[in-house]
């Protein structure tokens, strides 16, 4: 039996290449490739900017078109700007479906309708790939920041951080507001900005009760699109132009000094469990693209599906997109969310050595980037302290949880919070890791705002339609007295002296500390402690608590002044209580309500709300630092260690009723040979 002849390409396309993936233009055209072994059949669409239908479909020939399953044709003289898409047949029988390119480098979503579309697989898509210039002037930007060591990472919503109608940018939500803040993030001394994440996802993507409030899905963890901006993030103004409009944010952020850090999300998909829809995976390459069990949708993400990540192709994916952001959009790193599902095998099980964290660590590209891992899945894996590969840096939930008991007032935890403040040696130290490898906070996205964490015993997450189930129920945070909102000044006085506590604390510890954007001003969720869904002012920066909280500021701002010119904070090897460096002074002592005589003996006894330490300068041109944490509700006098040639200054004091950071030049020398340390307060002096 005869087979019909294959159907071949226009005379006008050549057979292109299955490298690089993707839309790939140049001036000569542009060569589209995308793998599928699960397809029988595949054509290219493409289509004018107007939302009408496909305006060219291209058939591809499998013997002209297709290598090793790779889907590739070349079309010449293509415009950037020219939308377009994938029609496949699936191998499996079924009708032809239209799927959006997973490599694309920029996506519209206009037409996007996630309803309908799970309705109906075979309708228009609604999303489409758009075709960009890969290259951009660059200007001489900088080099990456390298290692985190000295940072100061500043994690934010870019949609959040100007949406407010205070903000006074000319676009606000988009990138482009943001680079006008830019200024502000210089006065504040951060870093680095680890930015929620920006690569394309689906905002439409909520349970039927968040969708019948009008809520939608404003974090953005639920991509579809590993290698493109966020639409919504950009002006809207040049579909094909809003690469440019990211790559200049990173261009004048690396201007400043800042580094950008991006929160990326390769753990599941915003095509869901068996009833989502089909988007790319799904029918470019259902039979591996997630992880399934007899035909089910395994999730241990809690987002109704998981990325087999440990797949060769899915692996290859995720390192080629990474390696993308780098290349072409040159950022400094990445925090990858629920990242232990990067050591989940084939079979879902844990693999004592997974190929993803490893082929990451060595990407050439890669390389001196930042690498932090959320390391913890929504179905049990935890793996702080123990994540593969040696160049990685983690989350430190434990130090979260310690130092917001701590600070609480909660006994018997000296030794776990002197840990913390030095690096969390327990987790770190054993595998040849260092201080670094640990990213300190105390708040972050997913939680309680750092306002919220001294004003609410409790969640209050009724407005996201989901009962108050949702968000975590273990926040270790007080009212200290009233929950909520209050007009006491009192009590708002002990709740923003425990504030300033709780940051003393993250900028005071070795390890690399993480700054929540708004708490710096104090800025409040009212008691909401998940509000992914809440695109509105729960969840914006009000500008106008620059001004209203501007001593909070200052404060964060002096803090982290004080932290970049004491190198002794931020130290590559654990300290060890020995003598250290030129001076020959150990490099940290404790105390308690005596000098050399830390509360370890009776840590749950009130004495051990007390903690003090010593900490030698680096060299001998950097000042001592003298630290005492007292967070019990007794005041207390006590003595100060000696300093031959020098004198102790006080630097900090968070029970003081004018500023309470003082600027170096500001300081003078006590008189005595004590300090007074109020109950709740953490005081910090300087030897020079």
């Amino acid at each position: 039996m005869s087979r019909p002849p294959a159907a071949t390409p226009p005379p006008a396309t050549g057979a292109g290449t299955r490298f690089p993936t993707g839309a790939t233009w140049t001036p000569q055209g542009t060569n589209f490739s995308v793998y599928s072994r699960d397809a029988a059949a595949m054509a290219l669409l493409l289509y004018g900017a107007d939302g009408s239908g496909p305006v060219q479909e291209i058939p591809l020939d499998p013997r002209r078109n297709r290598s090793f399953h790779f889907w590739h044709v070349f079309v010449p003289g293509l415009p950037v700007g020219t939308h377009y898409n994938w029609r496949v047949t699936p191998a499996a029988g079924g009708p032809p479906v239209e799927v959006l390119d997973p490599w694309a480098r920029a996506v519209s979503d206009r037409d996007w309708n996630r309803t309908g579309r799970m309705a109906d697989a075979t309708a228009p898509l609604g999303l489409r790939g758009i075709v960009v210039d890969p290259d951009f002037d660059w200007l001489r930007d900088p080099p990456p920041a390298g290692d985190l060591a000295g940072a100061v990472i500043y994690e934010l919503h870019v949609g959040g951080f100007t949406r407010h109608p205070s903000s006074g940018v000319t676009s606000p939500g988009t990138f482009a507001g943001l680079r006008e803040k830019i200024p502000y993030l210089q006065a504040l001394g951060i870093t680095h900005v680890q930015v929620l994440p920006i690569a394309a996802f689906d905002e439409q993507d909520v349970p039927p009760a968040v969708a019948a409030r009008g809520l939608k899905n404003y974090w953005g963890y639920s991509p579809h699109s590993f290698a493109a901006p966020h639409p919504g993030y950009c002006t809207g103004r040049d579909p094909a132009g809003q690469a440019d409009e990211f790559r200049e944010l990173v261009k004048a952020l690396h201007a400043a000094g800042i580094g950008v850090i991006l929160d990326v999300v390769y753990n599941h998909t915003a095509e869901g469990g068996a009833d989502g829809p089909v988007i790319n995976y799904k029918g470019l390459a259902p039979s591996f693209s997630y992880h399934r069990r007899n035909g089910e949708y395994l999730d241990y993400t809690g987002c109704g599906n998981t990325l087999n990540c440990n797949h060769p192709l899915v692996t290859q994916l995720i390192i080629s997109t990474l390696e993308r952001w780098v290349s072409e959009y040159h950022v400094d790193g990445f925090r990858f969310d629920l990242a232990s599902v990067f050591t989940r095998g084939e079979d879902g099980l844990p693999m004592a050595n997974p190929p993803l964290p490893w082929a990451i660590e060595f990407s050439r590209l890669l390389n001196g980037r930042a690498l932090i891992a959320e390391a913890w899945d929504a179905a049990g894996l935890y793996h702080v302290g123990s994540f593969p590969g040696l160049a990685w840096t983690e989350w430190n939930g434990r130090f979260r949880d310690v130092v917001r008991r701590a600070v609480r007032g909660d006994g018997g935890l000296a030794g776990a919070l002197a840990t913390c403040l030095t690096g969390s040696s327990d987790l770190y130290e054993p595998d040849g890791r260092e201080p670094r490898n640990g990213i300190n906070f105390v708040t972050c996205h997913d939680g309680f705002t750092l306002a919220d964490l001294v004003s609410y015993d409790r969640k209050h997450n009724a407005a996201n339609g989901e009962d108050n189930r949702d968000g975590s129920d273990d926040n270790h945070s007080s009212n200290h007295g009233s929950e909520g909102d209050t007009g006491d000044e009192a009590l708002l006085a002990v709740r923003r002296r425990q504030a300033r506590n709780l940051l003393a604390v993250l900028f005071l510890s070795q390890g690399v500390p993480m700054l929540l954007a708004g708490d710096e001003v104090l800025r409040t969720q009212r008691g909401n402690n998940n509000a992914w869904c809440q695109d509105n002012e729960i969840s914006w920066f009000d500008w106008r608590l620059a001004e209203r909280n501007a001593g909070m500021l200052r404060y964060t701002q002096g803090l982290i002044a004080l932290r970049k010119r004491h190198p002794t904070l931020w130290r590559r090897n654990f300290l060890t209580g020995q003598p250290d460096g030129e001076r020959n002074l150990p490099d940290i002592a404790w105390h308690g309500l005596r000098l050399d005589v830390p509360p370890w003996a009776d840590p749950a006894a009130d004495a051990a709300r007390l903690l003090a330490f010593t900490l030698a300068g680096l060299t001998p041109a950097e000042e001592d630092l003298h630290v005492v944490l007292n967070f019990g509700s007794d005041d207390h006098e006590l003595p100060l260690p000696a300093v031959t040639g020098r004198r102790w200054h006080l630097a900090v004091d968070t029970a003081a009723t004018g500023d309470t950071v003082i600027a170096r030049d500001a300081q003078r020398p006590l008189a005595a040979g004590s300090i007074a340390v109020g109950s709740r307060s953490v005081v910090v002096l300087e030897a020079r």
